[in-house]
């Protein structure tokens, strides 16, 4: 599952496709800054009194995530994982200090081995990555998470949840649109755009390549790609069926939600 980490790329350049990956972001997450405050604070809660928490950041991108958390939890051991070779190598260089970067695809066979975790972990988080997998891959993967967390420990996920319901999804996803038209300044470039943009970079012509021959057709991110569909409520029984005793939204705007499942 590995791949070569030494591709020169220098900080100052993963520093600027960073900011720029951060910006471009925003256009699909609504108060994504708010949102990893929020993830932040649950990890912070159930991780009190652990001397070094130990935290998965699931389809961790360029670590946007996992710097955050190492911010808040110096003393955290976290985990980034991620499939995506590009994206990986932006978080080696510019947020070296944040994670331990592992190079596995979530819900393969065998990804959690790749992992390397010598003892059980106090959280797993996430932020717009699982709504790709398609539900099948999901509920092997909850339940791969839930025997990876200690009990009390917990599944922290910020992402895309409609909600049950033709009319509730509608009006939740119609508040969200309205909000992130309010709050968007008009010169954030799209998913499209950015990754346009990174083909013109030399520095990262090896990780693109080995990207476009992992990934036919391309996988999205924040914008793009193949959504699942599943509802809060979906996920809330799929997570229960896995083996969480606690399943419950402690933030939502328009369908932009983060569940927490407690072990």
């Amino acid at each position: 599952m590995g791949w070569c980490d030494q591709m020169g790329l220098s900080m100052a350049v993963a520093e600027w496709w960073v900011e720029r990956w951060e910006r471009q972001q925003r256009r699909y997450a609504i108060d994504r800054e708010e949102r990893f405050t929020v993830i932040a604070d649950v990890v912070e809660y159930v991780t009190l009194g652990q001397r070094r928490p130990l935290v998965v950041d699931l389809g961790c991108g360029p670590g946007s995530l996992a710097a955050r958390l190492a911010e808040r939890l110096p003393r955290a051991e976290v985990v980034g994982v991620d499939m995506d070779p590009l994206l990986l190598e932006l978080a080696r260089t510019h947020h070296a200090s944040a994670a331990r970067y592992v190079d596995a695809e979530i819900g393969a066979d065998g990804w959690t081995d790749a992992l390397a975790l010598a003892r059980p972990l106090d959280a797993a988080v996430s932020t717009t990555a699982l709504h790709y997998l398609p539900e099948p891959v999901l509920r092997r993967t909850y339940a791969q998470l839930a025997a990876l967390l200690r009990p009390g420990g917990a599944l922290v996920n910020g992402d895309h949840l409609p909600q049950s319901g033709t009319v509730p999804a509608a009006l939740a996803a119609h508040v969200g649109r309205r909000r992130a038209e309010r709050l968007r300044d008009g010169d954030h470039e799209d998913w499209e755009s950015w990754w346009t943009a990174v083909a013109a970079e030399p520095e990262l012509a090896e990780p693109l390549a080995e990207r476009r021959r992992r990934l036919s057709p391309p996988a999205g991110a924040d914008g793009g790609g193949a959504d699942n569909g599943l509802s809060v409520s979906d996920h809330t029984a799929l997570l229960r069926a896995a083996g969480f005793g606690h399943v419950v939204p402690v933030w939502q705007f328009g369908d932009s939600c983060v569940l927490v499942a407690i072990r």
